[in-house]
């Protein structure tokens, strides 16, 4: 069974080796052991609910709590230590377009408010409930999941937008396709979910973000439904779909979703690549990106994330002998791990990998085959358990991520890590931080930055810790022309530094677009927009 609070099921772990412990004491302290709230005493703090009876709605206390926030760390927070300032009062778990319509007028007759939920994975707040004010209905689309259309001519695909990706990609395989989207979250995360918050898969450098692949699709709102066709390209004025990418349930209910598909690659290869430095590094993947190779994906870690990657591997014997190898070969202390995905028929991927890793060795790298891609893929998806292995040793684990131009990025990593090292100061706290690049353009790339810190004994004090860190790190990311968000979207958690992106006329635009479809405000309250 999933979590309630935590990541993922519960019947999977994703121990840390022996030698972390050690690794994190050094870098942050000793962390102590939380004592978390059990289930039971927070379902006796969920409230009765507000809503008149439905026959659609469910308000089961277990359903409440497990729909009452997401995976972002004020998240955590509030489901570990029983904290939890609000519940919906209600969810839905609607299995037909007619269903969502029904609920979207009884939230209008009830004075309600509507959160659309897809896998409960945001982790900026996205399906959060506001304390007060009018009564919170949470509609889960998971049972709006099937396979409706497959046109294998046109490689185009139509689902309902709550199935998840592991359903998606099993349709799709099963006739010889793919999407190809796969973000961290993939487990549980959902294709509606992917197209409101412009989510980017782990292999977007080959397949696209969502924005490439979403040809169109149906929106429920409070006005009426928006249909989306999937013209191969259209001038026919601006493209509607521009509205419902990043939306994040402000303007209706994402209910159906056409994308576009690609044949199963006929092989795929995974390989790693270490650079002696930074500076080395950037140049090197830079130039891959730029020679706009067939890759699927190219991640390129500094070298405190190549350490801590190192540190918590479990093939030790093999990797004490690598590393003794690299340092002979000028990659010692300062090597950066630099992962390629290569994808396509057997003629593409020889060539490219020739081509890819010649670039790489002009700039000073030494390949090392696929062992580390290979560790990659397979644990790409098993990553986010450590948060529950970290959590359980004392430690919390929160991300935040940006995109900028290659110009820009020698200069923006190193403020975010610097202002994250100072905001420490304010909690006297040893704060752990680290970076990658995981999404590569030819005109710049994504800084993806994980920062690790003690938990406090007083959830307050874990959350003031947090708030500094966050707020420090958004606040350089705006002050240094960099998107505030590259995957992660908006929610309520980077609200407050979204005007300085979109500018004061661009709020508007943004707001009357919310206003038009949803003029009494029912949708989603508190995120995207005030």
């Amino acid at each position: 069974m999933r979590r309630w609070n935590g990541w993922g099921d519960d019947t999977i772990t994703y121990p840390l080796p022996a030698i972390a412990s050690g690794f994190l004491g050094s870098a942050v302290g000793a962390g102590t052991p939380p004592v978390d709230a059990a289930l039971d005493q927070v379902l006796a703090g969920v409230p009765a609910s507000r809503l008149p009876a439905h026959p659609l709605v469910s308000t089961d206390p277990l359903e409440r709590v497990r729909h009452a926030r997401g995976q972002s760390l004020p998240d955590w927070v509030a489901m570990r230590s029983g904290r939890v300032p609000a519940f919906p009062d209600g969810v839905s778990y609607p299995t037909t377009q007619d269903d969502v319509r029904e609920l979207i007028a009884f939230a209008r007759s009830a004075d309600a408010r509507l959160i659309p939920y897809g896998g409960g994975t945001s982790v900026v707040g996205h399906v959060n409930a506001e304390p007060g004010g009018a009564p919170v209905l949470t509609v889960d689309l998971s049972r709006i999941s099937q396979l409706l259309r497959l046109d294998g001519a046109s490689q185009l695909a139509t689902f309902g937008a709550g199935i998840s990706g592991p359903d998606l990609e099993a349709q799709l395989r099963a006739r010889g396709f793919t999407l190809g989207h796969f973000p961290q979250s993939f487990e549980y995360s959902t294709l509606g979910g992917w197209v409101v918050t412009r989510s980017s898969g782990q292999q977007s450098l080959g397949y696209g973000r969502i924005e490439q692949l979403f040809a169109g699709g149906r929106v429920l709102t409070p006005e009426g439904t928006l249909d989306l066709p999937s013209f191969p390209a259209s001038a026919a004025g601006p493209d509607l779909r521009e509205a419902v990418l990043g939306s994040e349930g402000r303007m209706g209910i994402l209910t159906e979703a056409s994308v576009r598909v690609t044949p199963l690659p006929e092989r795929e290869e995974f390989h790693g690549v270490f650079f002696p430095d930074w500076g080395r590094a950037i140049e090197g993947a830079r130039e891959v990106v730029q020679s706009r190779l067939p890759l699927s994906m190219l991640r390129l870690s500094t070298p405190v994330e190549t350490e801590t990657t190192i540190a918590l591997a479990r093939h030790k014997r093999f990797i004490g002998a690598l590393e003794t190898l690299l340092s002979a070969l000028g990659a010692g202390s300062e090597k950066c791990l630099f992962i390629l995905g290569f994808h396509g028929n057997d003629s593409v991927v020889r060539a490219s990998r020739k081509e890819a890793i010649g670039i790489g060795r002009k700039h000073g790298g030494v390949h090392v085959g696929q062992l580390f891609g290979r560790l990659w893929h397979k644990n790409r998806f098993r990553m986010p358990y450590l948060r529950n292995s970290l959590w359980e040793l004392g430690y919390a684990v929160d991300t935040l991520e940006t995109a900028t131009t290659w110009a820009n990025v020698p200069a923006m990593l190193p403020s975010i890590h610097d202002s994250l090292s100072l905001a420490r100061a304010g909690i006297d706290e040893k704060v752990h931080v680290f970076s990658h690049l995981s999404h590569c353009y030819p005109t710049g790339s994504s800084i993806y930055t994980t920062y690790l810190f003690r938990i406090a004994r007083d959830p307050e004090e874990t959350l003031h810790r947090w708030r500094l860190l966050k707020s420090a790190a958004s606040n350089t990311i705006v002050a240094n022309g960099g998107t505030i968000s590259h995957q992660h979207g908006v929610g309520a958690d980077h609200l407050p530094y979204l005007r300085a992106e979109k500018g004061d006329l661009g709020m508007k635009l943004i707001t009357g677009l919310c206003r038009e479809l949803d003029p009494r405000g029912l949708m989603n309250p508190g995120k995207l927009v005030d």
